[in-house]
């Protein structure tokens, strides 16, 4: 009988063994899990800017062990609020947003504060004051547009001329390209050189097609228009297929963000030079602040990127381009 029994014990110990196995594994689970996600809502997907920012939170996300759920605003602070609000609910580690509206998303953001949750901007800010935001990381917009001045002012040259603004006045970002183009036309008209004469500002949506009719109804109310300036490419490529049809290339367009199509057509052209964002670097930044502010650091309340003005000498060496 003594047999049986020893046989019995023995097996007992495996099934005990087995039953512990789990336990002292569940430590190798992967580190997203182990750390939790971040909740990224951004202005819209449909610009490939935002998208460079979305992969890069992704990406740099992962390295540190979070996974990330990268949605689309599409302009719309109602949609972005209820977006922020299932983030909530899902009791995400941290908010990344791209404002809709800079001041109308402060109710929603009061509730991630209020829920614990901390909340980043990235290329637009949170200019409510009454929300707490851990810190915005952004281009220097305001840089920008000065740079996009001093090169209109590069591409007339002696003639000056009158030139249109194609504006999305609801972005923060793109108020600060347009205030610091005009600081610096302004200045180059004050000491007494070529005029450059702002004669129109329309809305461009930051899109397209928007930019497109922007442009054609510049051109049919000033006829002898010598510039353009575009607060990003999307609006830049559309007023340039405004000029192409109706038959005025030689006007010049200065747009900015730097995206693949918008340096393409610098290279070709088309456009005369872009101040470039690097939305790539906004991404890993925003990560990087993350997790400083997990192991409790105060951080700045803006960390600024400078842009680089990129024209078709620096298209041609681009060794990303056709």
């Amino acid at each position: 009988m003594k047999q049986p029994l020893l046989l019995l014990a023995l097996l007992c110990a495996l099934v005990v063994g087995c039953e512990k196995k789990p336990a002292t594994t569940s430590g190798d689970a992967p580190p997203s899990a182990a750390k939790g996600v971040i909740g990224v809502s951004l202005l819209t997907l449909d610009n490939p800017f935002f998208k460079v920012i979305g992969d890069h939170i992704t990406s740099e996300g992962k390295k540190h062990g979070y996974e990330t759920i990268v949605v689309s605003g599409e302009k719309d602070v109602a949609r972005q609020s209820n977006q922020v609000k299932d983030f909530i609910v899902k009791k995400v580690s941290a908010i990344v947003l791209s404002p809709c509206d800079s001041k109308a998303i402060g109710p929603v953001i009061r509730e991630a504060n209020a829920a614990g949750i901390p909340v980043l901007t990235v290329d637009i800010p949170y200019r409510g004051g009454d929300a707490k935001i851990v810190t915005q990381v952004a281009t220097d917009n305001f840089g920008g547009g000065k740079e996009a001045a001093q090169a209109m002012i590069e591409a007339l040259g002696e003639a000056g001329g009158k030139i249109a603004v194609l504006h999305f006045k609801q972005a923060e970002s793109c108020q600060l390209r347009v205030a610091g183009f005009r600081e610096v036309i302004d200045a180059h008209n004050a000491k007494g050189g070529a005029k450059i004469e702002i004669v129109t500002e329309l809305e461009s949506g930051g899109a397209k097609d928007v930019g497109y009719k922007a442009a054609e109804d510049a051109l049919q109310a000033h006829q002898d228009l010598r510039g353009i300036f575009a607060i990003n490419d999307p609006a830049a490529l559309g007023a340039r297929a405004a000029l192409e049809k109706a038959g005025k290339t030689q006007i010049v367009i200065v747009g900015f963000d730097g995206q693949p199509e918008g340096k393409q057509a610098i290279k070709e052209g088309k456009i005369y030079a872009d101040p470039i964002q690097f939305p790539d670097k906004m991404g890993v930044e925003i990560v990087k602040a993350i997790m400083r502010h997990s192991k409790g650091e105060e951080l700045p309340p803006e960390m600024l990127i400078p842009t680089s003005l990129y024209r078709k000498a620096d298209a041609e060496k681009d060794p990303e381009l056709k």
